[in-house]
């Protein structure tokens, strides 16, 4: 890939970011935000703690209140490091004193509080004995669209994270694969996304022949076939932000039935990327993928939602599934990705990461989305 790379979040993103988040968390009724370490905790602060273990590190965030980092003792110079670390105040605690009453001291006593999806049992429940009268619930349930929409900066990244997908799809695509196992494509596969950029690799779907009808069957030791449909789906993150994409090719010529399929699924998924617009609730983009589908009889075969969102994380909200009601807004990214799958036969799916525009949609990778016949 080339190209200059893009500038760094700054102290002033992550601070306009805590406050954000400190807002919307008082807009939704709640007290305040606990931010473990995680993807949340790298989105808002840019920290990521050494090791993750038994020793409580916590974020706190509420409107009206400075941030503050509660670190134990020993972490807090990593913690004095991490490119925000001039805007929440640190809280350090020592190993045999209690983070728990360190923490409450910060906290409404009654109040009820997101905290990360991710956050350990052991800490939730440790608050909960110190503030018996609080609440908490999941930031996937309090704030499902905290991170979902992406300022220009994030939205460059993305693209950049897709361009480096979609070069690695083409390379692959000049490899031979009859002869060879799913986990020798898996490896290639992941060799390219580091060739491209990417710092880690977070799935290499590699399903062949009737390994293609497991969505996540991943990789396994089959020796690919002539004749086989091979489902290609991969990604991970570059520069701290995440690509996803699927192709499905096929070795050697594919049968009428085979074409027939994926040409089912690939009008299916040009038909829920042409329902993106802002307004439209995410809802309508897996209605709009889903018909094409039934309509064509497959529908009892399309056993997934259509799309899933991606920023920091490869999935995280929004959802494209029927149920969803929120409303799509300019900057959400996420994934069209329907499939058909034929158990004992073959699988087809076929994803792109969209992001939405001020007046439709716009695809981070481009690859070709017609059947792709490899060696």
């Amino acid at each position: 890939m080339t190209g200059s790379a893009p500038a760094p979040f700054t102290a002033d993103d992550y601070r306009a970011r805590m406050e954000r988040a400190a807002r919307s968390a008082a807009d939704a009724g709640l007290a305040g935000l606990l931010v473990a370490p995680g993807p949340d905790l790298v989105w808002l602060t840019g920290y990521t703690p050494t090791a993750v273990t038994e020793r409580l590190t916590v974020l706190v965030l509420a409107a009206g209140q400075d941030p503050v980092l509660v670190v134990p003792t020993l972490e807090a110079p990593d913690a004095e490091t991490a490119v925000a670390a001039p805007v929440p105040t640190l809280r350090d605690w020592t190993d045999g004193t209690d983070p728990y009453a360190v923490t409450a001291a910060l906290l409404a006593k009654d109040g009820r509080f997101g905290i990360s999806d991710n956050a350990w049992a052991m800490h939730l429940l440790g608050l909960q004995r110190t503030l018996p009268d609080s609440s908490y619930t999941s930031l996937t349930d309090g704030l499902p669209m905290l991170r979902a929409v992406k300022d220009d900066a994030e939205l460059e990244l993305l693209a950049a994270a897709g361009a480096a997908a979609d070069a690695t799809f083409e390379e692959i695509r000049k490899l031979p694969f009859a002869g060879r196992r799913e986990s020798d494509i898996g490896r290639d596969l992941a060799d390219l996304l580091r060739r491209f950029g990417h710092s880690q690799v977070d799935f290499t779907i590699v399903g062949s022949g009737p390994n293609g009808a497991n969505p996540h069957h991943e990789v396994g030791d089959r020796v690919i076939e002539h004749g086989d449909m091979v489902v290609l789906d991969f990604g991970g993150l570059r520069d701290g932000y995440g690509s996803d994409t699927t192709r499905t090719v096929h070795v050697g010529e594919p049968t009428e039935e085979e074409r027939k399929v994926h040409d089912i699924v690939r009008a299916a998924q040009e038909a829920g990327f042409a329902a993106v617009r802002p307004g439209v609730a995410c809802q309508e983009v897996d209605r709009a993928a889903r018909t094409v589908i039934a309509d064509a009889g497959y529908g009892e075969y399309f056993i997934h939602r259509t799309g899933h969102g991606i920023g920091v994380t490869t999935h995280e909200p929004p959802y494209m599934i029927e149920g969803e009601e929120q409303p799509l807004v300019p900057g959400m990214c996420f994934s069209v990705e329907p499939g058909i799958y034929l158990p004992g036969r073959f699988g087809v799916r076929i994803e792109d990461i969209v992001t939405v525009t001020g007046d439709g949609g716009r695809r981070l990778n481009n690859t070709t989305r017609e059947m792709v016949i490899v060696d």
